[in-house]
C-alpha cells in the first residue's frame, strides 16, 4: 500500500484528500492520503521522518519555498518557479517539483485557450502567478502585463521568468486602457468566503477575450461572473486543483495519467453538495 500525505500548516478545508482518494478509486489501486499539519520551524527536523513512512507529500502554504533548502534535488521548473509543491521520496533521495504550472497548462488547454503569440494581463505577483507565467512563456506567450499594487517593485526572479517575452508592468488603473487575450486572477480576492468583489472591474475585462480565475471556491468568482456578463470565456480553478494533482501522482506513479483523469475529477467534484 502506498502512502501519501498534504504538508502545510493549516490544513482543514483542504480538497486534496478527496481529489487523490477519487484518482486510487479510478486507477484501481490501494493507498492513502493524509494531512500533516507542521510549523514551518519544524520541517527540518520532522521531513526525514516524513520521507521514512511516505511516498510522496504534496507542500502547500507557507510551506512551498521554505521546504526547499531541505530536498536534495529539485527539478528545474521548480527552481525556476522558487516553489515547490510536490516532493518524491525513492531510495532515500528526496526531489522537489512544481506540478501548479502543468496543472494550469492543463486546465488551459482543456478549455481551448492557446497561449502562443498571444498577450496575457497576469494579475497579481505571489506564488501562484510564477507557476502561471512558467507555463505562458514556455508556450510562447508574445506579452504579458504584469499588474501589481506595487508595479515599480516587481520581484527579480518573476521578471526572470518572464525572459524572452515582452513584459510591462502595470498598475490596477493602467489595465482598463489595455486589451489582449487572456486575463488571469492569481489573487485571494473574490475567495470564499469574501465573495462577491474582483480585483478588476468590468472596464478592465472587457478588453480580453478570456478570463481564468485561479480561484475553485466560489465556483464562479465575481471576476467571473463580469467576464460572462460581458461574453468572455470564464474558467475557474478547479480543473487547475485536479490537474495538479493527477501531476504529481504521475511523478509518484512514473507514468502518464492524462487530462481525462483530471476533467473526471473536476466533474465529481462539481456533483458534491
Amino acid at each position: 500500500m502506498q502512502h501519501f500525505a498534504l504538508l502545510g500548516a493549516k490544513l482543514g478545508h483542504s480538497l486534496s484528500p478527496q481529489i487523490h482518494q477519487i484518482i486510487f478509486e479510478e486507477l484501481g489501486f490501494e493507498a492513502d492520503y493524509k494531512l500533516i499539519e507542521l510549523p514551518q520551524e519544524a520541517l527540518g527536523t520532522e521531513l526525514p521522518q516524513i520521507a521514512a513512512h511516505y511516498n510522496g507529500v504534496n507542500v502547500t502554504i507557507p510551506h512551498k519555498i521554505e521546504v526547499m533548502p531541505f530536498l536534495d534535488s529539485i527539478a528545474p521548473e521548480a527552481a525556476a518557479i522558487g516553489a515547490v509543491n510536490t516532493i518524491d521520496f525513492k531510495n532515500g533521495h528526496s526531489c522537489g517539483y512544481n506540478t501548479d504550472w502543468l496543472g494550469f497548462g492543463m486546465m488551459l488547454e482543456y478549455n481551448g485557450i492557446e497561449a502562443r503569440g498571444k498577450k496575457a494581463a497576469v494579475l497579481g505577483i505571489g506564488g501562484a502567478s510564477r507557476a502561471v507565467l512558467q507555463y505562458l512563456v514556455k508556450r510562447g506567450l508574445a506579452e504579458v502585463l504584469l499588474v501589481s499594487r506595487k508595479p515599480k517593485e516587481i520581484p527579480q526572479d518573476v521578471l526572470n521568468i518572464c525572459r524572452g517575452v515582452k513584459v510591462r508592468c502595470l498598475g490596477y488603473n493602467e489595465l482598463p486602457q489595455e486589451t489582449g487575450d487572456i486575463i488571469i486572477n492569481c489573487t485571494p480576492v473574490g475567495m470564499f468566503p469574501k465573495t462577491g468583489v474582483s480585483p478588476v472591474g468590468a472596464d478592465a475585462v472587457k478588453n480580453f477575450a478570456a478570463a481564468v480565475d485561479l480561484i475553485y471556491n466560489p465556483a464562479e468568482t465575481e471576476f467571473l461572473r463580469i467576464a460572462k456578463i460581458e461574453g468572455k470565456k470564464a474558467v475557474n480553478g478547479l480543473l487547475m486543483l485536479a490537474a495538479q494533482a493527477v501531476a504529481a501522482q504521475e511523478i509518484w506513479q512514473g507514468r502518464t495519467l492524462g487530462t481525462d483523469l483530471a476533467v473526471k475529477i473536476t466533474q465529481r467534484l462539481e456533483q458534491k453538495p
